[in-house]
């Protein structure tokens, strides 16, 4: 079987099982305009067939599996059929295929502008982070981890890399050369009140 189709089938499988389940937390995070449209054919296989290799396996799973949401042995059930455990690469395959579609549709139905501008992307960032949370707890992987970060790397470059910096650019050098020279301009001040303050008890006595 190649890549194509299995990955084809692997999608299909989700889409078919979200379908059949009702909304799922995860899929439900995004307007609903927003969602992914089903396929109608999945590689090889009917949906009948890939439903009934998913949903009516062995109900006791050899591994663990967290119960955070109803979804968790959906997810778990999916990692067994077609990895034999929860691996980083099941968890790898889930997050492209429930995370980040609905992201990456609403990142570029935006205009570069529209994208750095916080306000206008902070729901789908906050839906993608609950998501990847999701899954990974469900797989009882730790989270954050190494593909998570590196998913969050890649949606940056991708969406985010021409969005100016302000934060952490310098100030202007007005701003620098003032106050660079408040201090310096205070020392002497503050020796000459110290030098007065001095003669002035000296005198006194």
């Amino acid at each position: 079987m190649t890549a194509t189709s299995f990955s084809l089938m692997f999608s299909g499988c989700f889409v078919t099982l979200l379908i059949l389940g009702g909304c799922t937390s995860v899929v439900c995070l995004v307007d609903e305009k927003l969602a992914v449209q089903p396929a109608t054919t999945i590689g090889y296989y009917s949906k009948e067939e890939i439903v009934a290799s998913a949903t009516h396996g062995d109900p006791i799973l050899p591994f663990a599996c967290g119960n955070i949401s109803h979804s968790c042995m959906e997810f778990c059930k999916l990692c067994h059929s077609f990895f034999g455990a929860p691996t980083l690469k099941c968890l790898s395959t889930l997050l492209e295929h429930l995370c980040l579609p609905n992201f990456n549709l609403a990142m570029t139905s935006m205009n570069s502008t529209n994208r750095c501008t916080w306000g206008n992307v902070s729901n789908f960032y906050s839906n993608l982070s609950l998501c990847t949370e999701e899954i990974s707890d469900c797989l009882l992987i730790p989270w954050p981890n190494q593909l998570v970060e590196q998913t969050f790397v890649n949606i940056h470059s991708r969406f985010f890399k021409d969005c100016p910096s302000e934060a952490l650019s310098d100030p202007p050098p007005v701003i620098v050369l003032a106050l660079v020279i408040t201090p310096i301009c205070l020392i002497p001040l503050m020796v000459s009140l110290v030098v007065l303050k001095t003669k002035n008890g000296d005198g006194s006595s």
